[in-house]
């Protein structure tokens, strides 16, 4: 079981975020519109705000939260998320062997180690992206609007790989995202965030049947794939 207790996030005296309970299951997400804070609750997971920002929130699971270790991040954009100016091959710290392994398991060219970013396609940019990632083996990964910069075939591609990587490597995934398609096809459980509160929550599956509160039910209307829901 993996949850995180009691987060809050505050600047100054306006509270961001108060999230009392958040059980992330094998592949839980995050929804809500502009500003509720998501993408917040992703970076103080990663140790990514001030200190004096974030309460000392409980994380209740078999593994510690140290980014880079037991926690990955996949950002939303491939194409600002690697040094431009600097091969693929110097932005790994882990040794060749173990790229090369995820290398193979991902599909990609191994003469892509030596080149420089630009010189990838989309597609390719996120699988290294993924690399990265997972070159220490986490046991979780967060994950914020990962296939927002993709075009429709190469979103459907990604999600078919991180289904598969999940599958092979056991990691859970907590993500972020306004496409309700990619919400249905990766997550099975929902959390439904409102000015920084959780309003929702539940199975991916009872969600979507049935959504209890009126915002969830906005959110889903207001077809993701197309423009993000703002009130």
């Amino acid at each position: 079981m993996v949850e995180i207790r009691d987060l809050k996030i505050a600047l100054g005296q306006k509270e961001l975020v108060s999230v009392d309970y958040l059980p992330i299951k094998k592949s839980t997400v995050l929804v809500g519109q502009s500003g509720s804070g998501k993408s917040l609750t992703l970076k103080a997971l990663l140790s990514l705000l001030p200190s004096t920002m974030v309460s000392d929130f409980s994380f209740d699971a078999p593994f510690a939260l140290n980014r880079g270790e037991t926690v990955s991040f996949i950002p939303q954009n491939p194409f600002t998320a690697l040094s431009p100016l600097t091969k693929i091959s110097k932005q790994f710290f882990a040794p060749k062997e173990r790229v090369k392994e995820l290398f193979d398991m991902l599909s990609l060219d191994w003469r892509l180690y030596s080149e420089f970013p630009p010189n990838l396609s989309g597609g390719q940019l996120q699988r290294v992206i993924f690399a990265t990632a997972l070159v220490n083996s986490p046991k979780l990964l967060l994950l914020d609007e990962p296939t927002t910069a993709l075009d429709s075939r190469l979103r459907e591609e990604m999600v078919s790989l991180l289904l598969k990587l999940q599958k092979s490597l056991g990691f859970r995934m907590l993500f972020v995202t306004h496409e309700i398609n990619l919400a249905v096809t990766l997550g099975d459980y929902i959390t439904v965030l409102k000015s920084g509160k959780v309003v929702e929550e539940g199975s991916m599956q009872a969600v979507m049947a049935n959504p209890k509160e009126g915002y969830t039910k906005e959110l889903i209307a207001a077809n993701f794939e197309k423009r993000e829901f703002r009130k």
